[in-house]
């Protein structure tokens, strides 16, 4: 598909701003042309680094007719006021996950972007990735059976790199801490493969790194099809590790980010790899904003949907907090 670059501005300059402006680099679908953080020196960092305007106010963005979208990745407490500002004035966002740090903002983010006919996409990267693609076709091909459960692991080293006192680990801007921070991605890409969560129990733990915050959480997620999920999120591990166990009654599928993808079928001894291409997930869900936003059509991930696997999170919150499994029809009825 051919089209004139969709001309963004780049709103928060934290490292995920980065990310995603050297993954817009690797498009000609979008071009970043201006850029704003309260930090003078971080914006005008971030605009020499990737050769746009430093606008002096996010006003200043919001009032130049030129600027289509906004790649936002402020802090979660301000999603709301980030993003009701663009879409008032007509823009288009790509929001970095989660939509918001509670269940009421974000679904008037998802409300107010529909009322004012503008694209919202959220940040959902993992689902993307060509492994867990290959698994979603060979589910919906039948060729795994009836889906009965899931194993996963996400785990990332943070000590040392602890920024005590930043909103992203503070339960304010980032309640369940390392369960909303990474486990969230997980949440997605399980209810992708095993369908929507009716349920969680969880348990969390604080056990190296400071703060308020858990740096290790437990998930039981109940499936709406009765399967069950079971989801750990670290801060606190040793290294960097992702797995992702997905059994069906015929077949069995065994991920992880060190020994790839491997297929058991039933009455087999052994598992079979499985090749795949490793793809750049951060590029394609840009690129799809990009079409939405020139086909007006609706992103594969959008705020909607991830109000519902932000209920999964805080479900797991009140889990924790009150020793009982939470269901999360209560947690979205609550905020009714």
């Amino acid at each position: 598909m051919n089209f004139e670059p969709v001309r963004v501005a780049s709103l928060g300059m934290g490292w995920w701003s980065d990310v995603l402006a050297d993954a817009i680099q690797k498009t000609n679908k979008l071009e970043i042309v201006s850029c704003f953080s309260r930090s003078e020196e971080k914006r005008n960092n971030f605009a020499k680094k990737y050769n746009c305007n430093s606008a002096s106010s996010y006003e200043e963005i919001l009032e130049d007719n030129s600027i289509e979208a906004i790649i936002n990745t402020t802090p979660n407490h301000v999603h709301l006021n980030t993003t009701e500002s663009a879409a008032i004035s007509k823009k288009h966002v790509f929001l970095d996950k989660p939509i918001a740090h509670n269940i009421k903002d974000g679904k008037k983010i998802a409300e107010i972007c529909a009322r004012e006919d503008v694209i919202l996409s959220i940040g959902y990267q993992r689902r993307r990735e060509n492994q867990f693609r290959w698994i979603k076709k060979e589910i919906e091909k039948g060729n795994f059976g009836k889906m009965v459960q899931a194993e996963c692991n996400i785990s990332r080293d943070r000590e040392g790199q602890f920024e005590l006192g930043h909103w992203r680990y503070e339960s304010e801007g980032m309640p369940g801490g390392v369960m909303l921070q990474i486990g969230i991605h997980y949440v997605d890409v399980l209810e992708f493969l095993m369908g929507p969560v009716k349920s969680v129990s969880a348990r969390t733990a604080q056990l190296v790194l400071p703060g308020e915050n858990p740096d290790i959480a437990n998930l039981i997620l109940e499936h709406q099809n009765g399967a069950l999920s079971n989801l750990t999120a670290s801060y606190a591990s040793a290294s960097e590790y992702y797995l992702m166990n997905i059994y069906g009654k015929t077949a069995t599928a065994y991920f992880n980010h060190f020994d790839g993808l491997r297929i058991l079928l039933r009455g087999e001894k052994k598992p079979n790899s499985v090749s795949y291409k490793k793809n750049d997930t951060i590029v394609e869900e840009l690129e799809e904003f990009a079409n939405c936003v020139r086909e007006n059509s609706k992103p594969e991930v959008d705020g909607f949907r991830v109000v519902e696997s932000l209920a999964v999170i805080m479900a797991g919150v009140m889990s924790a907090k009150e020793n009982r499994t939470v269901r999360i029809q209560e947690i979205l009825d609550a905020e009714n």
